[in-house]
């Protein structure tokens, strides 16, 4: 079995910056792809940011400029840095890594809150 433990997020203001982490341990033999996801209130959840085992990275358009996704290897874990937040960003944000082929696995989830 896989875990994944998420650390960060928060409460901050509008234009404030949060650093996301998510560590995933247990029974892997390979990593895919890192990433997070994020889910509003009412809406699915839906991409954020992903980066590949060989550094590829891809974002959705609305974070596109403000956040940076990034990943070790060695210690099998993957960031997040959020910078410009802003009101539209508040969700509930998951890590997902893609593990030991084509298994997926989530993190417990971490709000994230922006004030106006």
């Amino acid at each position: 079995q896989v875990q994944l433990v998420e650390s960060g997020g928060g409460l901050v203001q509008a234009g404030g910056s949060l650093r996301f982490s998510c560590a995933a341990s247990g029974r892997i033999f390979s990593i895919n792809a890192m990433g997070w996801y994020c889910q509003a209130p009412g809406k699915q959840r839906e991409l954020v940011a992903r980066i590949t085992s060989g550094g590829s990275t891809k974002y959705s358009d609305s974070v596109k400029g403000r956040f940076t996704i990034s990943r070790d290897n060695a210690k099998n874990t993957v960031y997040l840095q959020m910078n410009s937040l802003k009101p539209d960003d508040t969700a509930v944000y998951y890590c997902n890594v893609e593990a030991n082929g084509y298994h997926v696995y989530w993190g417990q989830g971490t709000q994230v809150t922006v004030s106006s």
